[in-house]
């Protein structure tokens, strides 16, 4: 069933005929589609790459009509995705960017290694750019790979700031590609951010489509009896936590966009039948995680977050807002084959086709089923990773366990780790004793569906690390929040509250991060490196954002050798601008 069933209406309507989710018989509703596929196409070679080393680029204002209903997008040269700049390692880029708009604005070089003061963080490397006002960056390049750039202000960024970067590497590609291709992902909203933002503040399940159902409870009650199914719901409700609660804003609010296109759209890329393509994967997105597939095709991944990971082969790939991730695929068939993108919370999805010729399409694949979070969720190492046919029985059990009954499980403190007092409060409203370690979780929603799908455990960065110095101290966060009241924090301390993270310059340190909360949370650490480890401590994958997933503890080593002042926090806007956002000094 698609989630856009239990829209109202009117919307519902507006979205399927738009999107092209089901096409109208009439002349004028195929004349209405190919104005939209017209349109899309438009906006989408105003996004065309630029090369070189000297870029101007304008921030303005452009209409778009995404769903029937017409609205502002905050775009770079008139183009949503703004153009693909393409670098070059080794070479020194200078991008004239001005501002067009009514009110400051910035961009962020997502994942660039590069002096603190070209950053583009407002309040932390600059001051923004006023309107009117030119702000020169400029840099030398010193990686390669697939990145993208995004505004650091206010929304901008969930209004359509961003684009990607392409850079060549100096000594060419390590693997050949016969095409090469951008797939740009994002949720656009018709709505004013700063609405959703306050509509979360007050009810935060407000975009969840898929809450709990009476014949959810009838159903459970036939599996495993009526004690336990209503034990399990009265232990949710204990904790102030909602099973569903997979993505913060779902598809009653968003749109998803494939290189700036709906569904209708379709963007495409074509290939010759054996030819080798490459897809360079970016999770522009403000709040929305994907899963992504082909159906038909293996996903062979050759890089993350633009440095070259050994290949490893997959059927799927789960993207983080921010993230990017390489692929290469090699259709052998005369026949058009669907890129397939869907929320984690089943929503709603993105499409676009790979094909011979203009004009294919492939069958679009049914949505999986939207499951419930579950122990490991919930629990971490408490738990015992049950199947995910077995999780609710196990959860439902989970009233036996000492402490367990849900009746104080949300505000006790739990056992703090060495050197934190964390406890419970209106800003922290559980705490993780056990959090798990492994990285091997492909996580909700993706366990046991039959498919090779993508963790950090399957990735190793070509090379090794870059500094093979062991890390000479620890520095421990827990990522906290309350979801009822729609705070996001580290150690329970908004930014607004927080001192700055401090980083001696030379030293090499770990960075431990425990997620205390049920949501996943990709952290971004600004100006440097961060190399994910093993539990055991050994080096795993070279990152600029690292997902933790929930009741999860991950580390990774870090070389303060970029002096100055960095941001540092969650890549889920909302998150973000909710407090999970620190400075880090390096002096």
């Amino acid at each position: 069933m698609n989630r856009f069933d239990a829209l109202p209406a009117l919307d519902l309507s507006r979205r399927r005929f738009v999107q092209g989710l089901a096409l109208g018989g009439t002349a004028a509703a195929f004349g209405m589609l190919r104005t939209a596929r017209a349109e899309a196409m438009a906006r989408f070679d105003a996004s065309a790459a630029l090369s070189g080393t000297d870029f101007a680029l304008n921030v303005g204002s452009v209409a778009v009509n995404y769903t029937g209903k017409p609205a502002m997008a905050t775009t770079v040269n008139g183009g949503l995705p703004g153009p693909t700049l393409r670098w070059k390692e080794g070479s020194t880029v200078t991008l004239q960017v001005t501002n067009r708009l009514r009110v400051p604005t910035s961009i962020h070089w997502h994942g660039i290694v590069l002096p603190f003061r070209m950053d583009g963080v407002p309040g932390i490397s600059f001051d923004g750019i006023a309107p009117g006002e030119t702000f020169v960056y400029q840099f030398p390049v010193r990686q390669a790979g697939t990145y993208w750039y995004h505004a650091h202000s206010s929304y901008q960024e969930q209004t359509g700031l961003f684009g990607a970067i392409v850079i060549e590497p100096a000594g060419g590609e390590r693997i050949a590609a016969d095409r090469d291709y951008v797939v740009m992902l994002n949720d656009w909203t018709d709505d004013d951010p700063g609405h959703i933002f306050a509509r979360l503040k007050k009810q935060s399940d407000y975009y969840n489509t898929a809450q709990p159902t009476v014949a959810e409870l009838l159903r459970d009650a036939r599996q495993m009896g009526l004690h336990q199914a209503l034990a399990m719901r009265r232990m949710w409700n204990a904790m102030r936590m909602n099973p569903t609660d997979l993505s913060d804003v779902s598809a009653r609010a968003y749109t998803y966009l494939l290189n700036g296109q709906a569904l209708a759209g379709n963007w495409t890329g074509l290939f010759k039948p054996g030819e080798k393509v490459r897809l360079r994967i970016i999770n522009g997105s403000a709040m929305t995680i994907f899963d992504l597939r082909i159906p038909g095709l293996k996903l062979s991944v050759i890089s993350a977050d633009g440095q070259d990971v050994e290949p490893v082969q997959v059927d799927e790939v789960r993207i983080m807002p921010a993230e990017t991730y390489d692929l290469i695929v090699t259709p052998q068939e005369d026949r058009a084959y669907t890129l397939f993108a869907q929320s984690i919370d089943r929503s709603g999805y993105a499409r676009g086709t790979l094909a011979p010729r203009p004009g294919m399409e492939a069958e679009v694949p049914a949505m999986d089923p939207r499951v419930w979070l579950d122990m490991q969720d919930m629990m971490g190492g408490m738990s015992s990773a049950p199947p995910a046919g077995h999780a609710m029985h196990e959860m439902a059990g989970m009233q036996d366990m000492p402490g367990m009954d849900g009746s104080d499980m949300a505000m006790h403190s739990a056992p703090a780790a060495p050197g934190q007092a964390l406890k419970t409060g209106p800003g922290v409203d559980a705490r993780v004793a056990q959090p798990r370690t492994s990285l091997d979780d492909p996580g909700v929603g993706l366990r046991g569906n039959g498919r090779r799908v993508l963790t950090y455990a399957d990735l190793h960065t070509i090379g090794g690390a870059l500094d093979k110095r062991e890390p000479e101290r620890e520095v421990t966060l827990r990522l906290t929040g309350n979801m009822e009241r729609y705070i996001w924090s580290f150690d329970g301390v908004k930014f607004s509250a927080a001192e700055p993270v401090r980083f001696k310059y030379g030293e090499r340190l770990r960075v431990v991060l425990i997620n205390d909360t049920m949501m996943n949370h990709p952290i971004h650490l600004h100006g440097m490196w961060s190399e994910l480890e093993t539990a055991e401590g050994r080096f795993q994958v070279r990152k600029h954002t690292v997902n933790v997933q929930p009741a999860q503890q991950i580390s990774y080593a870090v070389s303060a050798d970029n002096p100055g002042r960095w941001a540092y926090h969650c890549h889920m806007l909302f998150h973000m601008e909710a407090g999970m956002f620190r400075e880090v000094v390096v002096a």
